[in-house]
Parts: structure tokens; C-alpha cells; sequence
């Protein structure tokens, strides 16, 4: 769940709670190398587990190394901080030094890169019912990945600070990079310090961030183009929260989540069979939606008690048509309905509740009568599968055999100790996050610099309607941002078709950018 005040900065993400990472191709690794690297004082060494590999990716048979192991950050006496973990995937190529990398994480904040890398863009992945059908328990599914981007893009999988194996060093204490504009620094930092150890400052450049990881991202890209000189060729967002009023159904008084929820409720109540429509595809009934919400039910909400009795039944009527919920709740409300109280209500009398991460995902709660769903139907039901089949690629095919604890969920302190105050001022009043105004800046100062947005239907925590409000509305050149769709929730991937898809986009916005 995508939180916005400084009160409420103890939850992270739902979509990134639980973790995983995949790797390799379809090959045995060769003997694993443990390399220890020359120590600074008082310092624990820094690890690194190198192995080798090969596998077709795209048509094509590619030879490839991962570097699995620390980065240092080092303070302002030069002395480190922080060890950032990251996973590295290398192909063999005589001209490595200008081949493209893509650096990718999650979000929470709190998540490892487990879901991007064992979901999605790794080298292999866990393979889950794509009908969104609970997993069940182990053993489950691990298979090679042929169709992911490697054979266009060098790939590293950054874990953050507190999760996975990075750790803060030394008298550093972890808090020194939660917050919201620590987490960005430190992850610029660690691309800095990524392009001088691997020495690939000429290579073209990528960053690919979900959820939380996009708010991430936007404030990473104005860092390095600001701050550091370090220019992008393109910027992915999978499942865009950037301005986090858009993704923010309860706090109270909030118009704006109202209008932007309303087409994935619509997709919902489709998916569910739970209206009759008029329009014949998924793609007209959710466009019928954006221009009713933006055209009949903001203004509505807008005028509150001035409101007419007629306007008022006109538009309860079509918001009960496009949402499956009846007109007796709506008025219960008073038309405000909240995409989590949705998530509750619209199977309730089947005794159900749809899923927050991926709405195609049902469970059975205990308690009909609640208001708020027991969890996360989706996130319940995939997340011990990604751990598994994480832990099982970490341990038998990258051969890290570390006794640190792989921090997945991270670090118990990180959700109570995030500072969601930008300026640290002592008179600063909460309010919502938003990074789009850093994206901003990033494509003023680099006008090449391109973005794609990947968005699932099904996600209720970052409804796709609010990614077209706050892309189209803070300064950014709209000829320089691609929208797609797939019928997947949160994590789109876990939709076999979706996954299949979003790979060949991304790797088409990646190729269109780096030109002939």
C-alpha cells in the first residue's frame, strides 16, 4: 500500500513485501569464486560470489558472468558507510565497456529486487498460475527465462540498504538512509561508484523501478543528471507511484484517488462479472470510465452540498454501472468510494474480498462484515513461492552461500524508522509524496531522455489512471513518455502473457532509444 504521510510511513508497499531474485539461464554454474577485496580499517571485507553461465535469450546463445556481492558507499572522509548488495549480470562481449546496463530494483520502500528479478527480467523465474489461482505449497516451479532482456542490456538488481545483504557500515547507522531523499542518494551513489569499479562510463545507461522503486527512480534520475553529470538514455517504470495523492483511497477528503481508482474498479467489476456493460471490449468499457470520472464525477464530488438532486442520481447511477457496487452503498457513502473499502465490498456477498496487489486474486476472510480486507489476496498467495524459488537460485545456482541473513522482508526497523520529510524542516506539515516534479527536471536537463510506463489493470494499489494524471500533469513533454496496458495487477508479470509482453516492449524501448 502506497502511504503518504509522515504518520503513516510504517507501511510499505504491498507489492513489495515479500522477496525473491532469480538469475541465471538454463546452464550449471561453474565452480563459484569467493572474492574477498582488499579491507579499509576497521571495516568488514567486502564479498563478492562470481559465477558463469550460459543461455539463449531472444534467439540468441549468450555466455554471461553475475557478480553477485557488495558495493561500497563511502562518506565525505572517504571512509564506507554502506555495502550495497547487488546482483550483476554480464554478457561476454568485446565491446562490454559501451554495452547498455540497466540498473533495477523494487520498492516498499523496504523490498529487495526479489520480484523484477525472479518475476520478470531475470535469467530465470518462479513459475506461478498465471489465472491467479493460489500457488499452493512447494515445491514449486522454477524454469529458464529465454524471452527476457539480457541479450540487449547488461542487467544489475540493486537491494537497498536494510534489505537483502546490504548493510550500513562502520559507526553508520541504517536510518542514515531511510527516507526520501536519503534512499535516491544512496542508490545514485552506488551507480557512481557501479560505472568506475566495472569502468563502464561510456555504456548507455538505463534504470528500471517498480512501485515505490519508481518514486525512487524520478529522484535518482535528477541526482545523477544534476547532481553527478551522469546522463540517462531511458527510465522504466513498472507500476508508476510518483505522486502519491493519485494511489491514496484512504486518507480522508481525498477527491483526487476517487477519479483516478474509478477505471481500476471498473476493470475489476468486468474481471468479476459483476456489471453489464454496453461497451464489447475491456478497452471501451475503460474508456467510457476515464471520461465519466473525469467528466461527470470529479466535477460532482467538486461541488459537494451545492450538488443537484439530479445530477446526484445521475451519476450514482453510472458510477454503480461501472463499479458493480449498488446504489443503497453508494449513497452510503456519499458517492466517495474508496478503492480499498472496494476491494471488501464487491465480492461481499459471496463472502469474498478481491486482491489490493493484483484484483484478479480472491480470498476468503474470516470476518465478512469488516470494512478492510484480512491482507492481500495476491500477495498472500504468491509471496512464499518468490522466497522459495529465490532462495533456492541464490543458493544453488549463484552459490552464495553467506550466513548473513538475506534481509526479505527487510530490515524490522526500516517501515517505524523512513523519514518521509523532504526538507527536514521543523515546521513541515505532512503531505503527499511526489517525485514527478524530480522527473521533471531530469528530461528539462537531458531532452533525450525517455520514459515508458508499464501499468496492469488489476493493481489497486497503483491504479493505472493515476500514472496518465501524473505524467500529463507536472511540466513533462508527453512525446517523450510511452503508456502500456496488460491485464495483470501490480506485478504484471505474474500474468504469463502480460510477462511475455512487457519483456518485448521493454526491449523495444530500449532498442528505439539506442537507434541503429
Amino acid at each position: 500500500m502506497v502511504r503518504n504521510f509522515r504518520s503513516a510511513a510504517g507501511v510499505a508497499l504491498a507489492s513489495l513485501v515479500y522477496a525473491a531474485v532469480a538469475v541465471a539461464a538454463e546452464a550449471v554454474p561453474e565452480a563459484v569464486a569467493k572474492v574477498e577485496m582488499a579491507p579499509p580499517p576497521d571495516v568488514p571485507l567486502p564479498t563478492q560470489f562470481v559465477t558463469n553461465h550460459a543461455g539463449q535469450f531472444n534467439g540468441k546463445e549468450l555466455t554471461y558472468q553475475v557478480v553477485a556481492g557488495e558495493t561500497y558507499l563511502r562518506d565525505t572522509q572517504g571512509e564506507p558507510k554502506a555495502a550495497v548488495f547487488a546482483f550483476t549480470y554480464l554478457v561476454d562481449d568485446t565491446t562490454a565497456s559501451q554495452r547498455p546496463v540497466t540498473f533495477v530494483w523494487n520498492g516498499g520502500p523496504g523490498s529487495a529486487s526479489t520480484w523484477l528479478h525472479m518475476g520478470a527480467f531475470g535469467p530465470k523465474r518462479i513459475v506461478v498460475p498465471t489465472d491467479a489461482q493460489h500457488p499452493g505449497p512447494p515445491p514449486y516451479q522454477i524454469e529458464a527465462a529465454p524471452e527476457t532482456i539480457l541479450d540487449v542490456t547488461d542487467l544489475v538488481y540493486v537491494d537497498p540498504v536494510g534489505t537483502g545483504f546490504s548493510r550500513a557500515l562502520g559507526a553508520h547507522e541504517p536510518k542514515e538512509f531511510w527516507g526520501l531523499p536519503e534512499d535516491p542518494q544512496s542508490i545514485a551513489e552506488f551507480i557512481r561508484a557501479w560505472l568506475t569499479e566495472h569502468k563502464r562510463w561510456n555504456s548507455p545507461r538505463f534504470i528500471l523501478g517498480e512501485s515505490y522503486g519508481t518514486t525512487r527512480a524520478a529522484a535518482v534520475a535528477d541526482i545523477l543528471e544534476d547532481d553527478m553529470s551522469i546522463s540517462l538514455n531511458g527510465v522504466v517504470f513498472v507500476s508508476q507511484a510518483l505522486d502519491y495523492q493519485g494511489s491514496t483511497p484512504y486518507a480522508r477528503d481525498n477527491l483526487i484517488s476517487s477519479v483516478t481508482y474509478l477505471p481500476t474498479l471498473a476493470a475489476t467489476a468486468w474481471y468479476h462479472e459483476r456489471v453489464t456493460v454496453k461497451e464489447q471490449t475491456l478497452e471501451a468499457f475503460l474508456d467510457a470510465a476515464r471520461a465519466f470520472a473525469v467528466d461527470n464525477y470529479l466535477p460532482l464530488l467538486f461541488k459537494g452540498s451545492t450538488r443537484s438532486d439530479a445530477d446526484y442520481a445521475s451519476v450514482r447511477e453510472r458510477l454503480a454501472y461501472f463499479t458493480g457496487i449498488s446504489e443503497t452503498y453508494l449513497d452510503q457513502v456519499n458517492l466517495r468510494l474508496r478503492g480499498d473499502r472496494f476491494a471488501k465490498e464487491l465480492l461481499r456477498d459471496q463472502g469474498l474480498a478481491v486482491g489490493r496487489l493484483d484484483s484478479r486474486y480472491v480470498q476468503d476472510d474470516i470476518d465478512d462484515v469488516a470494512t478492510a480486507t484480512e491482507g492481500d489476496a495476491a500477495g498472500t498467495a504468491i509471496g512464499p513461492a518468490y522466497k522459495a524459488a529465490f532462495m533456492t537460485y541464490l543458493l544453488n545456482d549463484l552459490g552464495v552461500d553467506w550466513t548473513r541473513p538475506y534481509l526479505s522482508p527487510a530490515d524490522p526497523n526500516l517501515s517505524d524508522q523512513w523519514d518521509w520529510n523532504p526538507t527536514k524542516d521543523a515546521g513541515w506539515e505532512p503531505r503527499y509524496v511526489n517525485t514527478a516534479h524530480d522527473l521533471a527536471k531530469a528530461m528539462r536537463r537531458n531532452p533525450r531522455l525517455e520514459l515508458f510506463v508499464a501499468s496492469g489493470y488489476y493493481d489497486l494499489v497503483t491504479p493505472f489512471f493515476d500514472a496518465e494524471y501524473t505524467l500529463n500533469r507536472h511540466e513533462i513533454d508527453s512525446s517523450r513518455v510511452q503508456f502500456e496496458y496488460y491485464p495483470g495487477g501490480h506485478m504484471m508479470y505474474v500474468h504469463e502473457p502480460s510477462r511475455t509482453r512487457l519483456l518485448k516492449d521493454t526491449r523495444r524501448f530500449i532498442r528505439r532509444l539506442l537507434g541503429p
